[in-house]
């Protein structure tokens, strides 16, 4: 009963990643046929992630009155919801009211599953999930480059609702499953810290700080990197432009795949510190002025395989760091600042690209790499000396 319930929350993790890239990956050809200015995508994108603040911020709460199976359900649904109301839209304005149940999809059940996750299972277990993650970001792009090839941008969402749709109902076939943990579950919830209490932990503002620029960096990446190539290689095709949108989620799947094999025995924090190294050299070969568009690819794949890691081991790390009492709401509170960076950062981003040029990407992204590592070392010294 235990692996299959893991294999339903694979499952879980594969419709998380699943409408993540399709933004980014349509938005080229989406910006055309609204004819708004290319740094409009970044309003949708924050509209999204503000709602899945939201949502992130109210798992505690729920919880305290859902069992993780119910907000699983609810979630899914709310996502279908929003990605088909996106496949319907012939306006711009008419996404901004879809990407509300988009984005509240997204947050409670990112929280609360990475939150059953952290507590009943390995480190190693966490990054495999999150590979599962990427493995569905990875194939949305090539949803929307063939809706791109042989119908319209809004067919890319549509066959996407149509997977979720199978997904759902696979959730709802094995919610018996989920019994097992059910009484253990409810007593946690009861007893779940709130978010004021827990944010004064010793640890918890310098690893919020540290998620925000992590999520700044890794959804620049999600949005823009079609833009960037789209910019920088102009003479590519609509199609291969947008399946480089899959290149970062290919690179996270890649990451949290190694890190599956390696956590339990190099530890959460090793493991980050190796991550965010391997990030920083493919900024670097990004950074290297060619005009062919494969060591840049190359690079972006380098990117995301250095990210992979860092998230989940930072969640995973939350039960142990701060107790399990304050899990939940440490892991809901990183979920809200991670949404934070990737609500606005990539709109200033925009800004930015419009009034300077996308080139200027790559020193972008070193800038949040370098922050979220010297972000988390300050916040190991602070465990360190309160003895946490």
């Amino acid at each position: 009963m235990g692996s299959l319930l893991l294999a339903v929350i694979y499952l879980i993790f594969v419709s998380l990643g699943l409408p993540d890239s399709l933004l980014g990956s349509g938005w080229p050809k989406m910006q055309t046929i609204f004819q708004v200015p290319s740094s409009y995508a970044g309003y949708v994108s924050m509209t999204i992630c503000f709602m899945t603040i939201i949502a992130s911020l109210a798992c505690p709460s729920l919880l305290r009155k859902l069992h993780t199976k119910w907000i699983v359900i609810l979630s899914i649904g709310l996502t279908i919801f929003g990605l088909l109301g996106f496949s319907f839209s012939s306006a711009y304005w008419m996404l901004f009211l879809f990407a509300v149940p988009y984005g509240l999809g997204a947050g409670a059940i990112d929280a609360a599953v990475n939150q059953y996750v952290a507590v009943h299972y390995s480190s190693s277990v966490m990054n495999f999930l999150h590979c599962f993650y990427g493995m569905g970001a990875v194939i949305s792009p090539y949803i929307m480059a063939s809706a791109l090839k042989y119908a319209r941008w809004n067919e890319g969402y549509r066959w996407t609702s149509f997977i979720q749709i199978a997904i759902l109902l696979f959730c709802i076939v094995s919610l018996p499953l989920w019994k097992k943990n059910e009484a253990e579950e409810e007593e946690e919830g009861y007893d779940n810290a709130g978010l004021k209490e827990t944010i004064r932990r010793p640890g918890v503002l310098p690893t919020l700080l540290a998620f925000f620029a992590y999520s700044a960096g890794e959804a620049t990446c999600f949005l823009w990197t079609p833009s960037y190539f789209a910019g920088t290689r102009p003479w590519l095709s609509d199609q291969t432009i947008a399946s480089f949108g899959s290149l970062i989620y290919f690179g996270l799947m890649l990451g949290r795949l190694i890190s599956g094999f390696v956590s339990n025995r190099l530890g959460d924090r090793k493991l980050i510190r190796l991550g965010i190294g391997t990030e920083l050299f493919g900024i670097l070969l990004v950074f290297i002025p060619v005009e062919g568009w494969l060591i840049a690819a190359v690079g972006f794949i380098i990117i995301g395989t250095g990210m992979g890691p860092v998230y989940p081991a930072i969640q995973h790390m939350a039960p142990g760091n701060f107790g399990r009492r304050f899990s939940a709401a440490v892991i809901s509170l990183q979920m809200a600042f991670a949404y934070i960076g990737s609500t606005f950062m990539p709109t200033v981003f925009g800004w930015l690209q419009q009034a300077i040029g996308i080139s200027i990407m790559p020193l972008w992204l070193l800038v949040f790499a370098c922050g979220n590592l010297l972000l988390l070392e300050v916040g190991y010294r602070k465990l360190q000396q309160h003895k946490v």
